[in-house]
């Protein structure tokens, strides 16, 4: 079975940290660009960043660049958003998600759009809030 298990997040104060994580099982972790993604109430998902499978190379969104840091350890089947400098505009459930009929290692040209993926984790609350 497929899964993808969001966890990390919390309340935060504007400047300062989280890492998210993305556990994954019931799939080759190695094999797929996985992407993260944000929501807030009335609004689809944001595209946030994605990583490449073969040589982990990386996308962000303008509004995260120099901000937000994606990596993988594909040992532990799990990928890791690092969140600096938080400001209150980042408050939204995080989700990671993966397309297991992509055919490819790179993140594609789509991949900050979420019909792009076919699989989803539950998402985990970051509430960046003085």
């Amino acid at each position: 079975q497929v899964q993808l298990v969001e966890s990390g997040g919390g309340l935060v104060q504007p400047g300062g940290s989280l890492r998210l994580s993305c556990a994954a099982s019931g799939f080759t972790l190695d094999y797929y660009p996985i992407g993260w993604f944000r929501r807030v109430p009335g609004k689809e998902r944001e595209g946030v960043s994605c990583i490449s499978s073969s040589d982990h190379s990386t996308k962000y969104a303008d509004s995260v660049k120099g901000r937000f840091t994606i990596s993988r350890d594909n040992a532990k089947n799990t990928v890791y958003l690092e969140m600096n400098s938080l400001k209150p505009e980042d408050t939204a459930v995080y989700y990671c998600g993966v397309d297991l009929l992509y055919i490819g290692r790179s993140c594609g040209s789509s991949w900050d759009t979420e019909s792009a993926y076919d699989h989803w984790g539950q998402g985990t609350q970051v509430t960046v809030s003085s």
